[in-house]
């Protein structure tokens, strides 16, 4: 069975300058991923101000802003939803969002925020599937590199206990601008990047390493800034799967929704 992923930062659905709304266009570009299950970030559930300063007709205009959750109002009518809240304030909150083509059996929110000034969470979907169960974990780790260390080791202990051996899709923004989480996410729970067969990799080099009785050096993809991305930010990590494709979706489209630029992959069940 093939299934075609997506995770995506969507940044509240505002623009990092002047906070112009992009929610309805995002609802367009997610549609273009064409994907049975979405992993979204920074997904606004509420916000009092946008939606007072967006969400009304003006003019003649359509509103900025929808009446429902983002979660809510992207999943269309196609897609199931569920919502992890994490960061909550006097106006509104956000967190992280899955959009699936699948039933939502149940999802559970874990709170892994290390400190006061970031709230976190990892959210725990599992999807009924034709060929059976599989748990989705959305992921947005901190800006510190000690909290996405102890993060992480929270995320290995909760997919080992949820997951059942059942197939498994890691998916979201994990900050992890150095890579330094990937060997332990292989290790602790025998996942694969989707770029570690699939990214551009060195021939020469992979030789040398070899030589030398190392592993080949395995890179996620560069995804942020969107305009001209430098830093590996973005995810996907699976269990029971076999890779098929991914990509990242670059161009002035992108640029333009979002700090972050979107990972597509298809994946085949094993």
């Amino acid at each position: 069975m093939k299934i075609r992923v997506a995770t995506y930062n969507i940044h509240k659905g505002v623009t990092s300058l002047r906070a112009t709304p992009r929610v309805i266009a995002l609802k367009k570009a997610i549609a273009e991923f064409h994907a049975d299950i979405v992993f979204l970030q920074e997904v606004q559930g509420r916000h009092d101000r946008y939606q007072a300063r967006f969400g009304r007709e003006e003019h003649g205009h359509h509103r900025h802003w929808p009446e429902t959750a983002q979660y809510d109002y992207f999943k269309g009518e196609a897609h199931h939803s569920a919502y992890g809240m994490n960061a909550v304030y006097d106006h509104g909150h956000h967190g992280n969002a899955l959009l699936s083509a699948f039933p939502i059996e149940n999802s559970h929110n874990h709170d892994v925020s290390d400190h006061a000034y970031e709230q976190r969470g990892i959210l725990h979907c599992v999807l009924e599937t034709p060929a059976g169960k599989v748990h989705c974990y959305v992921v947005h780790l901190g800006l510190f590199e000690g909290s996405r260390g102890r993060q992480t080791a929270q995320l290995i202990e909760a997919v080992n206990a949820s997951s059942n051996g059942e197939p498994v899709i890691i998916a979201g923004d994990f900050n992890d601008w150095r890579n330094t989480l990937s060997d332990r996410l292989r290790n602790g729970l025998g996942v694969a990047e989707v770029f570690d067969e699939l990214g551009p990799r060195s021939p020469l080099g992979d030789m040398v390493r070899s030589w030398a009785g190392r592993q080949p050096r395995l890179a996620p993809a560069r995804t942020f800034p969107a305009a001209l991305p430098w830093f590996r930010l973005d995810r996907i990590y699976v269990r029971g799967f076999k890779v098929d494709n991914a990509q990242v979706m670059h161009g002035p489209l992108w640029a333009k929704l979002s700090d972050h630029a979107p990972i597509v992959a298809e994946l085949q069940l094993e």
